[in-house]
C-alpha cells in the first residue's frame, strides 16, 4: 500500500538569483529547500514529498514549471495557495494546483522545455539590469548569431556543449527550435536600450547545455560549432559556460496536459 497515495500538481515560477539552484543542499538557499520549509509550516506536518519538473542551476530563474506533491490524505489545497505564496515571500510563486493521478511520473511527463537567455552589450549597461540580463563585452552580429543558432537544431550529440560527468553516457538531445532576436521585453531606465534573446526549445537538455550553446553563439565561428557537433569526442578546449543570471526556464510542457 502506498504511504502517500494522494498527488497534486502545482504550477511554479521563481526568481533564481538568490538561490543555489533547485536541489536541496545543506546550508545553502535552494528552491526545493524553501518550498519544503513553507509546506511544513502551512500544512503543519512533514509527511509529504516534493518533485520538481526541472532541476535548474544556481542563479537560473523559472517563468513556468511544475512541482508534484505527495500526501498521505486527500487535501483541498486551492484555499491554501495564498498562504503558501505569502510565506514564499514573492521570490517563488505557486500559481495553480490540481489533483493528478498518483502514478504520474513528473520527470518523464515533460515533453519539451523552452529556455530564454537575455544579454546585452556592456556599453550603457545599467546596474539594475544585471538581475535578468547578462552584460557581454563583445559578441557577433545578430545575423551571424541567428545563423549559428540554427546549427543546433536537430537530434544531435551535445557532448561538447555540456558539463560532462562520469555517470553520463547518453549525450544525444533533440533541439526543436533555436533562434536569436532583439527583444522588447525589457524597456525603461533600468535596462539597456538594446537587449538580445537566445531562445531554444527541446525535448530535454544536458547540464549547462544551454549556457554553453549561448557562449558558442557569442564567440565561435559556425565552422567550429559544426565541427564540435560532428566530432563530439574530439580533444579540444572546453566551451566556456555563459553566466547563469541571464537564463530563464520560460515554458514547460507536459504530455496529456
Amino acid at each position: 500500500m502506498l504511504s502517500r497515495p494522494c498527488s497534486y500538481l502545482f504550477e511554479i515560477s521563481y526568481f533564481g538569483a538568490r538561490f543555489k539552484g533547485w536541489a536541496k543542499q545543506k546550508g545553502q538557499p535552494t528552491i526545493e529547500g524553501k518550498l519544503e520549509r513553507v509546506f511544513r509550516f502551512v500544512l503543519g506536518h512533514e509527511d509529504f514529498r516534493l518533485i520538481g519538473s526541472s532541476r535548474t542551476d544556481s542563479g537560473v530563474s523559472c517563468r513556468q514549471g511544475f512541482v508534484q506533491l505527495f500526501l498521505r490524505e486527500k487535501t483541498d489545497l486551492e484555499p491554501l495557495l495564498p498562504l503558501f505564496n505569502l510565506n514564499l515571500s514573492g521570490e517563488i510563486v505557486l500559481s495553480a494546483v490540481r489533483e493528478i493521478p498518483r502514478d504520474l511520473n513528473l520527470i518523464q511527463a515533460v515533453s519539451q522545455k523552452t529556455y530564454r537567455y537575455y544579454f546585452a552589450s556592456e556599453q550603457g549597461f545599467p546596474s539594475f539590469a544585471s538581475a535578468f540580463i547578462t552584460q557581454v563585452d563583445q559578441f557577433d552580429t545578430l545575423e551571424k548569431m541567428e545563423e549559428k543558432a540554427r546549427i543546433f537544431v536537430g537530434k544531435l550529440d551535445f557532448r561538447a556543449f555540456c558539463k560532462v560527468s562520469p555517470t553520463k553516457t547518453d549525450f544525444e538531445r533533440e533541439v526543436l527550435e533555436a533562434k536569436v532576436y532583439q527583444t522588447k521585453e525589457f524597456e525603461g531606465p533600468f535596462y539597456p536600450e538594446i537587449v538580445y534573446c537566445f531562445e531554444v526549445t527541446g525535448t530535454g537538455f544536458l547540464y549547462h547545455q544551454v549556457r554553453k550553446m549561448v557562449s558558442a553563439i557569442w564567440h565561435f565561428p559556425p565552422e567550429e560549432i559544426k565541427e564540435r557537433l560532428a566530432n563530439p569526442e574530439r580533444e579540444s578546449p572546453q566551451v566556456p559556460t555563459a553566466p547563469s543570471h541571464g537564463l530563464v526556464l520560460w515554458e514547460t510542457l507536459l504530455k496529456d496536459f
